[in-house]
């Protein structure tokens, strides 16, 4: 359904999505899990008249999320939960030999969310849910280095990898009314930290000593997102609207110290700047009968790229998503989830401003994912 579910109640998801409908949940227990495969396929073109062009690496994402949650009342107002989810983390990759390997030739951030919540509702229609956000992960980059082994004349090569982790809450409220529900929630932002990072370097033996190998800092604020939906439900039909607003300027800058500089390692600092963006997203169900459904929806993600930032990393621009599924749930409890996302990415070019590297980026992925819940 566009991935909304702001203003929706379906499953343990929800902690989610709006932690404050949690408790509109009509099970004692409730468990989800739910795995995807997502590949994408990144296309760079240098300025005519030039003719190179390069695609990233193929790999396969996995990313899951794991939601229980517990009502000591089934017919109470009060709600327990746990979740487990991946919300940010990307890899891409690209041939170690391409145009812009001096500036990357592999990136990876791979974050875990562990999320405790509670959720309590006032009265039959109004409830208001919140839970902390420990964050862990892992960060490593790739990149060449300008200096060339003489026996075969391939480039140097810098390695940087390291423990991540911070702290964050998401929080909501959650109005259920006869056709129409309503919700609101902020996802706060979390400062990913690299404290005690490994940098090594592959060099001639020549110059090894300018390229010790050493520790680094570094830290990514991962942005906080205010979200607002709503839901309605007519007959067979529920529709659905979220609008996400995603504070992306806390990614200001990428910033790298080493702990030892010497004349040809020095710390990096390389300005990104991006900007607020918002997201907007449609969804609709349709319910066969009381064991199957179909939903499809779409979103609209507007780039937070400024025109001058682009790089390699992260080689952004609008983006429209298409999505699809069917849901089956059976006589035991059991719920099966089927889905199917593709993005399309608007063609963009542009020159980085720090670098001064020029060229023109399209990005497509697609993602098939699977879920189960069972309700006790």
């Amino acid at each position: 359904m566009g991935h909304t579910g702001t203003g929706l109640v379906y499953d343990p998801a929800t902690l989610f999505f709006n932690p404050g409908g949690m408790s509109f949940l009509e099970r004692q227990v409730g468990v989800s899990l739910s795995v995807n495969a997502i590949g994408a396929r990144v296309l760079y073109s240098e300025p005519s008249p030039g003719q190179y062009s390069a695609y990233n690496s193929k790999n396969i994402g996995t990313p899951f999320s794991f939601y229980a949650v517990y009502k000591p009342d089934p017919e109470g107002d009060l709600a327990f939960g746990v979740g487990v989810y991946t919300p940010f983390g990307s890899r891409i990759q690209y041939e170690d030999d391409w145009k812009g390997q001096f500036l990357l030739r592999e990136m990876s951030l791979q974050t875990f969310f562990v999320q405790p919540t509670i959720s309590y509702r006032f009265n039959p229609k109004l409830s208001f849910g919140a839970g902390a956000v420990m964050a862990f992960g892992d960060f490593s980059l790739r990149k060449g280095v300008p200096v060339q082994f003489q026996s075969d004349g391939s480039y140097g090569e810098a390695v940087l990898s390291g423990k991540a982790n911070g702290f964050g809450f998401n929080a909501g409220l959650f109005y259920k009314g006869d056709a129409l529900s309503l919700g609101a929630s902020y996802r706060s932002g979390v400062k990913v930290s690299v404290d005690q990072g490994t940098a090594s370097f592959t060099v001639p033996s020549s110059l090894q000593e300018y390229f010790p190998t050493t520790s680094f800092t570094t830290g990514l604020n991962l942005p906080s997102v205010i979200n607002l939906g709503a839901g309605y439900k007519f007959q067979k039909f529920t529709f659905a609207f979220d609008i996400n607003y995603v504070t992306w300027s806390a990614y200001d800058s990428l910033i790298i110290d080493f702990a030892d500089n010497t004349d040809k390692l020095e710390d990096q600092r390389s300005p990104r700047h991006y900007k607020n963006a918002p997201i907007y997203r449609l969804g609709i169900e349709y319910l066969f009968n009381d064991k199957l459904s179909i939903r499809g929806g779409a979103y609209l993600d507007q780039t937070p790229v400024d025109d001058g930032y682009l790089t390699p990393e992260t080689p952004d621009a609008t983006k429209l998503g298409l999505t699809g599924g069917v849901s089956y749930a059976t006589t035991s409890g059991f719920t099966f989830d089927l889905s199917l996302l593709y993005i399309d990415g608007q063609e963009r070019s542009d020159t980085n401003l720090e670098t001064q590297f020029s060229g023109t980026w399209k990005a497509r992925a697609w993602s098939a994912g699977i879920g189960i819940h069972y309700n006790f």
